[in-house]
C-alpha cells in the first residue's frame, strides 16, 4: 500500500503532470483521427456521442491542465474519472473479444489494448486527487446513460469487429453496467470516503 502511495504521489508531481498532459493530448488528437471515418458518416446531432474514448481523454487532459494551475474542477474530474474507466475497460474487452471470436487482429489492436488500459489505470491512480461531489456524479450518470442510449438504441456505438456484431445487444448491456460500475467506484473511493483523498504535491 505504501508503494502505491509513492507511485500516486510521483505521478502528480508537476513534471509528470506535464508529461501526462502531452501524452493524453496527443492521444486525444489521434483518437479523434481514428474516428474520422465513422464521424464522416454520423449525423451532426449525434457527433458529440460517438468518439467516446478521445472525449474521455480530452476530459482528463483538461483535468491535468487544471492541476498544473493548482485548480480543481469537480465536474470535469467526475467526467474524466468515470469515462476513462468506462471506455478504457470497454476498449480492452472489445479488442480481446474480437481476438477470441476469431476476428482480424493486428498490432493496432494490441496498441489500443495497451493505451486504453492506461486510460483506465490513470483514472484509478488519480482518484485520490479529485474533488468530486455527489451532484457531479449525478450529472455524469445522466450523461453516460444517455450516451449508451444514443449508442445502442440509435446505433451510434463505436465500430466494433464484424466478429462481435452478432453480440451487439449484449455489448450494449455490458456497456450500461460498466458505466454504473465506474460511477460506483468513484463514489465509494472519492465521494463517500474522504480519507482516501490526497492533496496535489508541490
Amino acid at each position: 500500500m505504501a508503494g502505491l502511495r509513492i507511485v500516486i504521489g510521483f505521478l502528480a508531481r508537476p513534471s509528470m503532470l506535464w508529461v501526462l498532459l502531452f501524452i493524453n493530448g496527443g492521444g486525444t488528437l489521434y483518437g479523434f483521427y481514428w474516428y474520422e471515418g465513422q464521424l464522416a458518416q454520423t449525423p451532426a446531432y449525434f457527433l458529440p456521442f460517438v468518439p467516446d474514448s478521445p472525449t474521455a481523454s480530452l476530459f482528463f487532459t483538461g483535468v491535468l491542465a487544471a492541476f498544473l494551475l493548482r485548480k480543481h474542477i469537480g465536474l470535469l474530474e467526475a467526467f474524466a474519472a468515470v469515462t476513462l474507466m468506462k471506455y478504457g475497460i470497454w476498449a480492452v474487452v472489445m479488442n480481446l473479444g474480437a481476438d477470441l471470436m476469431g476476428g482480424p487482429v493486428n498490432w493496432q489492436n494490441y496498441m489500443l489494448i495497451a493505451s486504453h488500459f492506461g486510460m483506465a489505470l490513470q483514472a484509478v491512480l488519480f482518484l485520490p486527487y479529485y474533488r468530486i461531489k455527489l451532484w457531479h456524479l449525478v450529472v455524469v450518470g445522466i450523461w453516460t446513460v444517455h450516451n449508451d442510449i444514443i449508442d445502442y438504441v440509435f446505433g451510434m456505438h463505436p465500430w466494433v469487429s464484424p466478429a462481435l456484431m452478432p453480440y451487439i445487444d449484449h455489448i450494449g448491456y455490458f456497456t450500461f453496467w460498466l458505466g454504473l460500475a465506474a460511477i460506483a467506484i468513484v463514489y465509494i473511493f472519492n465521494v463517500r470516503h474522504h480519507r482516501y483523498r490526497l492533496s496535489l504535491p508541490r
